[in-house]
C-alpha cells in the first residue's frame, strides 16, 4: 500500500511538471495559433542557464533569473523570426520552430558539452520531504523528513524526495497565478480580448503584436521555470528536451488544444498513467486467467498478453492520445475548432 501511495505521488508530481510545460504551450497556441515545436528546447535551456547561474548568484536567485532569461530569448525569437513568417500560415511556423529546436540543441552541446552536468538541488531541497511508514500492526503513517533507522527497522519505509514536493508546490502556485492573471487583472483581459477580437483591441490603443510577443515570451518563461525544477529533480543533459518533448504534445491533445484547464487535467492523467501501472504485478494474460479465460501459447496475440503493465506503461499515454483523437478530437476540455 505504501508503494502505491508513493507511485501516486510520483504520478502527481510528474503530471504537475508536465502542466508547467503544457500551460506555456497552451497559452501560446490559444493566443497565436502557433504550435511551438521548440517548447521543450526552452525547457532545456532553462535548466542549463540556471545551472550556470547557480555558481554566481545561488539557486534561489537563479530560479527567478533563468525563466526571465528564457522568456527574453523567446520574446526575441518571436519578434525577429516568428513574426515574419506568421502571415504565411501554420506550416512555416511549424518549420521555423522545428528548426529552432535543432539549433538550440547544437548550441547547448557546444556550450555545455554532450554529457550531463552536475546540477544538484540546494541544501534545503536535499533529502526527503517525508517518509511513508507502513507497519504491519499500526498501518501506514507519515513522518516529515527521513524516518530514523530504528523506525524503519520494524517497518517498511518509503521516502518522497523534497525536490518533487517542491515541484508540486511551484506548479500549483503557478496554476493559481495564471488563473488570477487571466481572470482578475487588466492585462489578462487584454490578452483574452486579443484572442477573440484583435481588431477591436488595437482600435482601443493596445499594441496587439507586442501583446503576442509578451505572451510567447511568457510561455517560454514557464517552460524555463519547469526546466530549472526538472533539472535539479532529474538529469540535466542535452537529451532532456527530446525525452519530454513528445509527451507534452500528448498532454495538449488529451486535455484539449488551447484549453488551460484541459492542459491541467491532461497533465495529471498522463502523469498517473505513466506511474500507476508500475505498481501492478502481472500481465494481461494473468488478468484474463483470473477472469476465467484460458490463456496458452496458442492464444492469438500471446506474446503481447505476456507483457507486464510496467513494460507497457511508457506507451499507454500514446494509446490514450489515439483514442482521444478517434472519439473526441477536441480533447477532454478543448473547445477550439481549428
Amino acid at each position: 500500500m505504501d508503494q502505491v501511495f508513493i507511485n501516486l505521488l510520483n504520478g502527481l508530481s510528474s503530471g504537475l511538471l508536465l502542466f508547467m510545460l503544457s500551460s506555456g504551450l497552451t497559452l501560446i497556441f490559444s493566443m497565436m495559433g502557433v504550435l511551438n515545436f521548440a517548447h521543450a528546447s526552452f525547457y532545456m535551456v532553462g535548466a542549463y542557464v540556471a545551472y550556470s547561474l547557480v555558481g554566481i548568484v545561488g539557486f534561489w536567485l537563479a530560479l527567478l533569473l533563468a525563466p526571465l532569461a528564457v522568456g527574453l530569448m523567446g520574446a526575441g525569437f518571436e519578434r525577429i523570426a516568428l513574426r515574419r513568417v506568421h502571415k504565411f500560415g501554420h506550416v512555416p511556423e511549424l518549420l521555423i520552430t522545428f528548426g529552432l529546436s535543432y539549433v538550440v540543441l547544437e548550441l547547448v552541446q557546444l556550450v555545455w558539452g554532450r554529457t550531463a552536468v552536475p546540477f544538484t538541488p540546494p541544501a534545503l531541497l536535499e533529502g526527503s520531504a517525508f517518509t511513508v511508514v507502513s507497519h504491519a500492526q499500526q498501518g501506514m503513517s507519515l513522518m516529515l523528513g527521513k524516518a530514523p533507522p530504528d523506525v524503519c527497522a520494524a517497518a517498511i519505509c518509503s521516502t518522497f524526495p523534497a525536490t518533487k514536493a517542491f515541484m508540486m508546490l511551484v506548479a500549483l502556485l503557478m496554476l493559481l497565478a495564471l488563473w488570477l492573471l487571466l481572470t482578475r487583472t487588466r492585462v489578462g483581459l487584454v490578452i483574452q480580448a486579443s484572442l477573440t477580437h484583435p481588431e477591436m483591441v488595437e482600435a482601443l490603443g493596445h499594441n496587439v503584436p507586442r501583446v503576442l510577443m509578451l505572451v510567447f515570451g511568457s510561455g517560454c518563461a514557464l517552460a524555463g521555470l519547469a526546466g530549472v525544477i526538472g533539472g535539479i529533480t532529474f538529469v540535466t543533459e542535452p537529451n532532456m528536451a527530446a525525452f519530454i518533448g513528445a509527451i507534452i504534445f500528448v498532454v495538449v491533445v488529451v486535455g484539449g488544444i488551447g484549453s488551460l484547464a484541459g492542459a491541467f487535467v491532461g497533465s495529471i492523467v498522463v502523469g498517473l498513467l505513466q506511474t500507476l501501472p508500475l505498481t501492478i504485478n502481472g500481465s494481461l494474460a494473468t488478468f484474463l486467467t483470473h477472469l476465467g479465460f484460458t490463456v496458452t501459447q496458442a492464444t492469438p496475440g500471446y506474446p503481447l498478453l505476456r507483457l507486464t503493465m510496467a513494460e507497457v506503461a511508457p506507451i499507454l499515454p500514446y494509446l490514450l492520445m489515439v483514442l482521444i483523437l478517434i472519439f473526441r478530437p477536441k480533447g477532454l476540455l478543448g473547445t477550439r475548432e481549428d
